[in-house]
């Protein structure tokens, strides 16, 4: 995190906006996430040992990467797929899906990551109308698109992301959109938002442990 480079309120209000979601202690204790992203596909991450399992129903396809390695095991119609090629060329398909899918769930969560820039821009109301503090989050070198820039309305009310707007580079004047983050629920102590206007993030639930099973075999795992 750009301690040095971030505006002082902006590193204050991404510290209010982590203890609302349930504190950075909750968070980094947490282990094991599932989602679906738009009905498109659904993401099961084991925080704890950084492995993740994509399943796109569409495409028959589940794929598991560990992402310390680099390593993983793809299956097409439940038929592991050998050839090398083309299970690397998934293999980095699976990572940008979880780069992407995590993002939009997870990101009040990774204001201060590494490589993070946060400048404080105004107080201002979100389309709603709730007045909030407006963060504008800028990377150095990270990611698949460092280009990239967010702003993030938190409202002073209750101090959680209620909207955000995304830049595809960060010296553009106009967002390619802007959008709510509402719908809170708690998970396990963990604050996360669903609703993304036209499209919902689904079945989000939070598990200490899950079956290994979950990342060895392509057949859906009930997860309880």
């Amino acid at each position: 995190f750009n301690i040095e480079g971030s505006h002082p309120i902006a590193v204050l209000v991404a510290d209010k906006v982590m203890r609302a979601m349930g504190g950075r202690d909750k968070w980094d204790a947490s282990s094991v996430f599932h989602w679906n992203f738009f009905g498109k596909r659904s993401l099961l991450w084991d925080k704890s040992e950084n492995m993740v399992r994509v399943d796109i129903p569409e495409d028959s396809l589940v794929s598991v990467l560990n992402m310390n390695d680099g390593t993983g095991t793809v299956w097409k119609s439940g038929i592991q797929v050998l050839d090398e090629k083309e299970k690397e060329k998934i293999m980095e398909r699976t990572e940008r899906i979880w780069i992407n899918d995590s993002y939009w769930l997870f990101m009040p969560f990774k204001l201060k990551d590494s490589g993070v820039t946060l400048t404080y821009q105004k107080e201002d109301t979100t389309l709603t109308g709730e007045r909030s503090d407006v963060l504008k989050l800028t990377f150095d070198q990270v990611g698949v698109t460092p280009q990239n820039a967010y702003e993030v309305w938190v409202s002073i009310e209750d101090n959680l992301v209620k909207q955000w707007a995304y830049y595809k580079n960060a010296t553009d004047s106009n967002p390619a959109f802007v959008l709510p983050w509402g719908d809170y629920k708690d998970y396990n102590g963990l604050k996360l938002a669903s609703d993304r206007g036209e499209r919902d993030i689904t079945d989000i639930r939070v598990f200490e442990k899950v079956p290994d099973a979950a990342f060895t075999n392509p057949a859906s795992i009930l997860l309880e």
